[in-house]
C-alpha cells in the first residue's frame, strides 16, 4: 500500500509523489486547556485523525501527503486555565511561510492548511493570502470542523464548540483511553457560536476564563464514541470531496 504520511517517506518518494502533483495536507492546531476530562493535544490528535481519514478516501483517486502536524498555534485565550502553548501571531506566519516553502522546494505545487483549532481560524484567513503572495503559491486553507452538515448527529449542539459533545466524542472514537470518564458530569457550559464570533462587528476580545469557568463551551455528558465516529466520517468525507472534484486548483 503507497505510504501517505511524509516522514515515513524517503525523499525520492517524495520527488516522485510531487512530479505525479500530489495534495500535501499539513495539519495546523494546537495544545491547550480542553475542560475537567479531555487532554490537551486534543485539536493535534483530531485534526491528525481528519487528515488520515481524508487521505485513505483520496489517495484512491490520487496522490496525496499527510505532512507532520504543527501541534501549537494562537491560543492567547485559553492561557488563563494552565496547560496552553502559544505563539504570536508573527511567530505563526513566519512558522507557516516557512514550513510551505519547504513543501514547495520540494516540488509539491498543491498545499491545504486543515485547521483544527478556532483560535487560528481568523489567523489563518489573512495569513494564507501572505504566504500566497509571498510564494507565488495558491495555499488553500479548511477548518475540519465548518465543513459538511453533522447538525443530525449531535443532541444538544449543531456543532464542535469546545471540549464539548462533539469533541468529545471524537475522541472517545480516536482514543477513549485519554477521556476522564469520572469528570464528565463536570464537563459543561455555556454555548458559543465559533464562526459568528469571527464575524466583525462591535465586540471585544475576551478570555475563555470569562466565557466559561469550566474550560467546556457546550455540553459533553451526551458524548458517544457512536457519535464521534460518524462526526470524523462526515467532516472528513466532505473535505476529501471537494479535494477529489479538484478545488480549489480547478484552473492550474
Amino acid at each position: 500500500m503507497t505510504e501517505i504520511y511524509w516522514n515515513r517517506m524517503t525523499a525520492e518518494e517524495l520527488r516522485a509523489s510531487a512530479d505525479r502533483g500530489a495534495i500535501v495536507l499539513l495539519p495546523v492546531a494546537s495544545t491547550e486547556q480542553h475542560g475537567p476530562h479531555l487532554p490537551t493535544g486534543v485539536d493535534d490528535m483530531l485534526c491528525s485523525e481528519i487528515c488520515r481519514r481524508v487521505a485513505e478516501v483520496v489517495r484512491a483517486k490520487r496522490d496525496i501527503v499527510i505532512a507532520p502536524s504543527v501541534w501549537f498555534g494562537l491560543a492567547d485565550h485559553h492561557i488563563a486555565f494552565g496547560g496552553t502553548f502559544t505563539i504570536r501571531l508573527e511567530t505563526y506566519h513566519a512558522l507557516l511561510l516557512d514550513l510551505c516553502r519547504s513543501i514547495q522546494t520540494a516540488g509539491f505545487t498543491r498545499i491545504v492548511l486543515v485547521n483544527g483549532h478556532g483560535g487560528n481560524i481568523s489567523g489563518l484567513a489573512a495569513l494564507s493570502m501572505e504566504i500566497t503572495l509571498e510564494l507565488g503559491l495558491p495555499i488553500a486553507t479548511t477548518t475540519y470542523f465548518v465543513e459538511g452538515d453533522v447538525s443530525d448527529i449531535l443532541d444538544k449542539q449543531s456543532g464542535v464548540m469546545h471540549a464539548c459533545e462533539a469533541e468529545t466524542s471524537m475522541m472517545l472514537s480516536v482514543s477513549s483511553d485519554l477521556v476522564r470518564m469520572e469528570r464528565l458530569s463536570d464537563a459543561h457550559g455555556p454555548e458559543i457560536d465559533i464562526v459568528s464570533s469571527l464575524i466583525p462587528s462591535l465586540k471585544r476580545s475576551r478570555p475563555f476564563d470569562d466565557v466559561t469557568k469550566s474550560g467546556v463551551a457546550g455540553d459533553a455528558r451526551s458524548s458517544s464514541k457512536e457519535k464521534g465516529d460518524r462526526l470524523l466520517s462526515a467532516y472528513s468525507r466532505a473535505i476529501a470531496g471537494r479535494l477529489i472534484d479538484g478545488e480549489p486548483w480547478a484552473d492550474l
